[in-house]
């Protein structure tokens, strides 16, 4: 959380000089000051003149990460690299199923098209860069490319959030209304949900961004993390950042509890149809049509709760490297669980590796002469 002192201002980080909350002395020259600090990386900030009176300007921040630990750094970079490309490999090969596939050309798999671009993008907008800083003995990143990372990594985190509520009206609308499923979720009523999930996610993280890079921040700029993660962000600005806390919250409850909140009501009701089907058989397959759908809800909720309420770990290290494992991990297992769990995309698989799937694409492409 980020800590407040008694005027509602961000505490300076522990080995920040008081000095960095009150503009320094006067100088009309922009200086460019470079201080060591071995392999924590360096602090660089630019002074220049405004209105008379100096104010300090910070042009990088460097993520610490677990540079004291370089032989851990050297572990999770292999393990890392490995979660990443299943990642990158698993959803697109999902996306490219659900494209060649006419059996998949459906909302639910509309929706899973979405879920495997989110994790793509929202993997990649911080887990390269993390890569390379592990290979480097100093990690820097710039201003706006610390912007841009924490714009992208709360937008899409945001909407993986509405995306699963969508997900999860979907299966509801399919159990339990099923004779006006092709009525109440057709391509137009699809397509504005996923929007609305999307639009959702990219204005929430849109308006914590302005608010946060609006606050100043006065010389202190080593990020106690693997990349610009906001809480982490906050606790270096110097200035007021209640508004920003309570928003966060606000927001938190909106875009996290309350998709939750509709995620659980609808399996209630899925449920309860579920149990009304006379047959074993039926009853297997209408859960076979979820289930891997709630796999991937109980994983993303479950580890993100654990993060969140687990008690404070005395070893800040600890921290880090579970909001590591949640940020890289989770959207890798996706495309694993609904492989194994959906028996249509299982046989697409095969269809593809068969070469069957390609063959029949190719035969509809009208031939030229």
């Amino acid at each position: 959380m980020v800590k407040l002192s008694s005027r509602g201002r961000a505490d300076p980080p522990q080995g920040t000089h008081p000095c960095c909350l009150a503009p320094r002395p006067t100088g009309a020259l922009i200086q460019h000051l470079h201080v060591g600090r071995g392999k924590r990386g360096r602090m660089r900030w630019m002074e220049s003149e405004v209105n008379g009176a100096n104010q300090t300007v910070v042009t990088e921040f460097v993520l610490l990460g677990l540079h004291d630990h370089h032989d851990l750094e050297m572990v999770l970079f292999v393990l890392c690299l490995g979660i990443y490309s299943v990642n990158v490999l698993g959803n697109a090969l999902l996306i490219g199923l659900n494209k060649l596939d006419p059996r998949l050309h459906t909302p639910m798999y509309f929706f899973l098209s979405n879920l495997a671009l989110i994790d793509i993008c929202g993997t990649s907008s911080f887990v390269p860069l993390m890569l390379v800083n592990f290979l480097e003995t100093q990690s820097t990143i710039s201003f706006p490319g610390c912007a841009l990372q924490m714009y992208l990594t709360l937008a899409l985190g945001s909407t993986e959030c509405v995306l699963l509520a969508m997900m999860a009206c979907d299966r509801y609308v399919a159990i339990c209304q099923p004779l006006r499923y092709s009525e109440l979720m057709s391509w137009h009523t699809s397509m504005w949900m996923a929007a609305l999930s999307w639009g959702a996610g990219f204005a929430n993280s849109l308006l914590h961004s302005n608010l946060t890079w609006s606050l100043p921040f006065c010389g202190h700029n080593i990020i106690n993390h693997f990349f610009c993660e906001i809480l982490a962000v906050l606790k270096l600005a110097c200035g007021d950042i209640s508004l920003n806390a309570l928003l966060l919250m606000v927001a938190s409850a909106v875009l996290t509890l309350a998709p939750l909140l509709l995620i659980f009501l609808s399996y209630v009701f899925i449920l309860t149809a579920i149990l009304r089907v006379p047959s074993a058989a039926g009853r297997r397959k209408a859960f076979s049509t979820c289930s891997a759908h709630l796999t991937v809800v109980v994983i993303f909720y479950g580890t993100l709760s654990f993060m969140y309420f687990k008690p404070k770990a005395t070893d800040l290290n600890l921290d880090k490297l579970i909001a590591l494992f949640y940020g890289a991990m989770t959207p890798s297992l996706n495309p694993i669980i609904y492989s194994l769990r959906n028996a249509e995309v299982k046989a697409a698989a095969i269809a593809l590796l068969r070469g069957d799937l390609l063959s029949r694409k190719m035969s509809r492409v009208p031939v030229v002469l």
